[in-house]
């Protein structure tokens, strides 16, 4: 990794940080004796966190029945964890505040990982459903923070891909010293989430794994890569789909063992979720 860019990432105060909802939930959640009205007065302390758990609560894709009104009824219904999940995505969105059309893609792109992240945890029982969706909302962070540490540069790097029609992997070398994964992956790093997380993070496009990593890992990885080539193939936070991706063939799906009725019955359910709830998201 480059040490560096580490120095300036730890380093920076003027860096976004984690929302303090979001702190304060992760750390009331390794409180055995929290309860649901603990955690509903930390969340109730951001109106706008607040707002966003019980719009997201409400979306089909948590599987709700009935219209959840209250925290605390968010909170017993989604379940410690998923809650967990729900508000670090909440309170995160502030982060790409103030939203142009850059931090407008990469929200929806962000957030459409996640939510395809989760769908394929969800359903191959592979990997930890709640950590697929951070690993999906976290693997682009890395462009937010980019933009936000030179936006003239990074304001290029779009202008190329979308101009030009080269891939973000290929502008952002031609114009940055190290890569949105690293970038990502550090911040993640100073956020105190987990070392997988990270790992997964920073290994999302080429999946480089040590050869005796953990396999636990490698499925995440794979997940959180597949996720966003489901992105790619619907045009979610890109100027266009991608049609001509053969998704059952790439790497990640291979290395996760799906085969392509498995792969084409999660892009159905992926798209079908996120056209139904978009809106509850973004």
């Amino acid at each position: 990794m480059n040490r560096d860019l580490e120095q300036i990432i730890m380093a920076a105060g003027d860096l976004p940080t984690i929302p303090i909802v979001a702190t304060k939930v992760m750390q009331l959640m390794e409180d055995e004796n929290a309860t649901a009205d603990d955690l509903a007065r930390v969340v109730a302390s951001d109106p706008a966190v607040a707002a966003r758990v019980l719009k997201i609560s409400n979306s089909s894709f948590y599987g709700c029945q009935r219209q959840i009104q209250t925290l605390p009824h968010a909170i017993m219904m989604l379940g410690f964890v998923t809650l967990k999940s729900v508000v670090v995505a909440a309170s995160v969105k502030q982060v790409y505040h103030p939203f142009g059309l850059t931090e407008k893609l990469l929200w929806e792109h962000s957030f459409g990982a996640g939510l395809a992240a989760r769908i394929i945890a969800s359903d191959t029982r592979l990997v930890n459903a709640e950590e697929a969706f951070l690993g999906g909302l976290f693997h682009d962070l890395g462009k937010i923070i980019m933009n936000f540490l030179d936006k003239e540069k990074f304001q290029e790097v779009m202008q190329r891909c979308y101009n030009d029609g080269i891939d973000f992997e290929q502008a952002e070398r031609t114009l940055f010293p190290y890569t949105h994964e690293e970038v990502g992956a550090l911040v993640i790093k100073k956020w105190n989430f987990p070392d997988h997380l990270m790992k997964a993070v920073m290994a999302h496009h080429t999946l480089a794994l040590a050869e005796d990593e953990d396999p636990y890992l490698v499925r995440l990885t794979c997940v959180v890569s597949l996720a966003n080539i489901f992105c790619h193939r619907y045009g979610i936070g890109t100027i266009a789909g991608e049609e001509e991706i053969d998704v059952a063939a790439t790497l990640p799906a291979t290395t996760l063992g799906l085969t392509a009725e498995k792969v084409d019955e999660l892009l159905f359910n992926f798209k079908e979720a996120y056209d139904k709830d978009q809106t509850f998201f973004t």
